[in-house]
């Protein structure tokens, strides 16, 4: 077995056949590094003679191009894509762990294309998690919670309808807030111009982070202002690195509906700060 890894990332243990076709498809790239049990150290999968034959060749320079341009980034996927080999629990806690700790390197790899149910249903179980997290916490530590100065019945009577609501109402708002949150994001993306992939992309990019900081919106201990502009970093990043844009442009985009939103709760006030003076006068 070969163990594949990609700077941080662990791939994890294939067979020799299982990675010659991985090169030959593009799952992994020949500068990937791989390890196998007796060997000294980590090397290239171009450098392993088992493996030469299954090493694409590497594509003649175009004319006019100089040696500093950028060779395209292979984009292998998120932990998340690889659920049946690690484990559905495995690979859910691997994505949210990268997601959150290394956004720079998750948003690299992710995988623009590919279908718009996998990335939800990841969405979808962060939020729900969060939610069993918060219920968890009610009825073992009361004391941090909303109803924690409740006792007996009531509290068990509250964690009951959190429970109603939490199963039916938490992943139904999860799905429309994420399809409303990915338009509005990829609308602003266009206007600043740095909507160079699709809807789908943009889509991607805030299931994978809604499902990772989400749910530590409701904990007690994590304060949700801090959370929210890590949750805006993260947008920003996901989206520059996803769409292979500036990060200014990602920046602006993450931004303006807030400046939108303030311009008209802004408007609203000076116009009715005009009607109530015009009525005294």
């Amino acid at each position: 077995m070969i163990h594949v890894n990609r700077g941080t990332t662990s791939f994890g243990a294939f067979s020799e056949e299982e990675v010659r076709e991985g090169l030959r498809t593009g799952r992994f790239a020949p500068t990937d590094l791989g390890w196998r049990e007796g060997m000294e150290s980590w090397k290239p999968l171009s450098q392993f003679s088992e493996l030469e034959a299954a090493v694409p060749p590497a594509p003649p320079p175009k004319i006019g191009a100089t040696s500093t341009s950028e060779t395209p980034i292979a984009r292998s996927g998120l932990p998340w894509d690889q659920r049946q080999e690690k484990g559905f629990f495995n690979a859910f806690v691997e994505t949210l762990l990268m997601v959150l700790g290394k956004p720079g390197v998750a948003f690299t790899a992710m995988k623009r294309e590919g279908g718009l149910g996998e990335p939800l249903i990841y969405t979808v179980v962060g939020s729900s998690f969060g939610v069993v997290i918060y219920f968890l916490m009610t009825l073992f530590m009361p004391s941090l919670m909303t109803f924690g100065h409740r006792h007996g019945l009531a509290r068990l009577a509250g964690l009951g309808i959190g429970s109603i609501f939490g199963v039916i109402l938490v992943p139904f708002f999860a799905v429309i807030g994420t399809f409303i949150a990915s338009a509005i994001l990829h609308l602003c993306l266009m206007i600043v111009g740095g909507a160079r992939q699709s809807f789908e992309t943009t889509f991607r990019v805030v299931c994978f982070v809604g499902g990772s900081i989400d749910p530590l919106l409701i904990l007690p201990f994590c304060g949700g202002f801090i959370v929210a502009v890590w949750k805006i970093i993260l947008y920003c990043i996901g989206l520059a690195r996803a769409h292979d844009t500036d990060t200014g442009r990602a920046v602006l985009a993450v931004i303006l509906p807030v400046i939108v939103c303030c311009g008209g709760v802004i408007a609203v006030m000076f116009g009715a700060l005009g009607v109530w003076s015009a009525s005294h006068h």
